[in-house]
């Protein structure tokens, strides 16, 4: 049974001794399946709920959590955590204060174009077996495929003892097929994945299930007859979604205040500059552009309405990411940056939709003022550090040469220093898409993420076969 603000609210308010006190009801529907090789090799659907507590007493955090609704184990649940944070208060050094924050009241919820629920599980399985099938029929070099559908359904209740009562209704679907070709001993791997906020027609509107499967067969294909390029340093092209991995990876990272506070690359850069004039980085979970963006949090999981913070403002270190704890810290307000993956997590610092704000360029013309680089397309895996050095997988790359693209490459990596990167960018696109969204981050514990903006043109060094 699902419980209401008000019995949340009175359970917290029933103890004086806390300074501050938070209830979260979570409950959420995930549903994934997955089909290997012509076989079902997943179909299943998941439902978890439960209440959390957080408190501060003694300027010391308390936290617990049950699956338990009624009002004698909330009670029992919410004694627990005031206990936790009463033996933690003689160890704390530095005492919790909570910054300042725009609490949230009311019902939020996000935008939804074709509500999941209108796909029963049978059609999902359906769509899924079809997609997988149509990508090992592309070639009769595709040898197998992987095809996959998730979503994530959450209903939340958020009450504080200082005003935040809010009611949270949210939907993640995500999509993924992946070809294997392979020609002799040579193999190539290629995928396509769409995730995003919202529904059925959010997820397929930039290209349908079919268009899909046909694209990243096409790709494993043409990968097989691919060279490798000659490493070192170059100008490059970065897609959206190379652009929404370096934005998460190497700069989100290295800005949550958390990490700040350990001693990351951009302590004390405030008001310095730390890209081009060109670059203006964001992340938001309410802006109108965030609509469809994996990462959309209207309201994070301290009842803090999310805001569009602008981290890094025409080349400038404008802000960094908060949750109240920090804010205090820093004397700033929350920034609406805490987020938990399940009840029965703690609100850390994440990220939600990062990336740049479109520029002023078209993409032929990015192309045309190069003489010799390489155009970088579809982020895959690979590592930044908290000084901000990344490499990075790129599934697409193409060499130009005299302002026009040439073939495809195969095995590239993109390395360097992101700040770097970031202040020898000479052109940034007037286009904008997300690009990581069918994909986690991971920080302890998971979350849903997004990252994108236009196209752009910077400097950085290529792996291949060194000159």
């Amino acid at each position: 049974m699902k419980p209401s603000s008000t019995r949340l609210l009175d359970v917290i308010e029933s103890l004086s001794e806390t300074t501050y006190a938070e209830a979260r009801f979570h409950e959420r529907q995930a549903m994934e399946v997955r089909v290997s090789q012509g076989k079902l090799e997943q179909s299943r659907v998941n439902l978890l709920s439960g209440v959390s507590f957080r408190v501060l007493c003694d300027g010391a955090w308390g936290f617990s959590s049950t699956v338990e609704t009624r009002k004698s184990g909330l009670k029992k649940a919410f004694s627990d955590a005031v206990s936790v944070a009463h033996s933690s208060s003689n160890a704390k050094a530095q005492k919790v204060r909570l910054g300042k924050a725009d609490l949230a009241v009311g019902t939020f919820t996000t935008r939804q174009r074709g509500p999941l629920d209108s796909h029963n599980l049978e059609e999902k399985v359906k769509l899924v077996v079809d997609t997988e099938k149509a990508a090992r029929s592309y070639s009769e070099r595709v040898k197998s495929a992987i095809c996959s559908y998730r979503e994530i359904i959450d209903e939340k209740i958020i009450v504080t003892s200082d005003g935040a009562s809010a009611e949270l209704h949210d939907f993640k679907p995500e999509f993924a097929v992946t070809a294997v070709a392979s020609e002799g001993e040579k193999v190539m791997t290629a995928a396509e994945s769409v995730g995003v906020t919202g529904g059925w027609i959010d997820l397929f509107e930039n290209g349908s299930p079919e268009e899909m499967a046909k694209r990243a067969s096409e790709i494993a294909v043409r990968l097989l007859g691919a060279r490798q390029p000659k490493g070192g340093p170059a100008t490059v092209i970065l897609d959206p979604g190379m652009v929404g991995l370096i934005s998460h990876e190497a700069i989100g990272h290295t800005v949550e205040a958390d990490f700040v506070l350990a001693g990351s690359i951009v302590k004390g850069k405030i008001g310095q500059q730390v890209a081009s004039e060109m670059i203006t980085l964001v992340d938001s979970g309410l802006s109108e552009r965030q609509h469809s963006g994996a990462g959309t949090v209207l309201v994070d999981d301290e009842g803090v309405i999310a805001q569009e913070t602008v981290v890094i403002d025409k080349g400038i270190m404008n802000s960094y990411l908060h949750n109240r704890e920090s804010a205090e810290l820093f004397d700033v307000a929350s920034t609406g940056n805490a987020r938990a993956y399940v009840y029965s997590d703690d609100p850390l610092i994440r990220m939600r939709n990062t990336y740049i704000e479109p520029g002023d360029y078209d993409f032929e013309e990015m192309v045309r003022e190069i003489p010799q680089g390489y155009y970088l397309k579809g982020p895959l895996g690979g590592q930044a550090d908290a000084n901000g050095e990344f490499m990075f997988g790129a599934q697409e790359a193409y060499a130009i040469e005299k302002g026009e693209i040439q073939d495809l490459l195969r095995g590239v990596t993109i390395s360097g220093q992101a700040f770097e990167s970031l202040k020898s960018v000479d052109a940034v696109g007037k286009d904008f898409a997300f690009g990581i969204g069918s994909g986690y981050c991971g920080k302890w514990q998971p979350a849903k993420v997004d990252g994108g903006g236009g196209h752009l043109r910077c400097k950085a060094t290529i792996g291949g076969i060194q000159q």
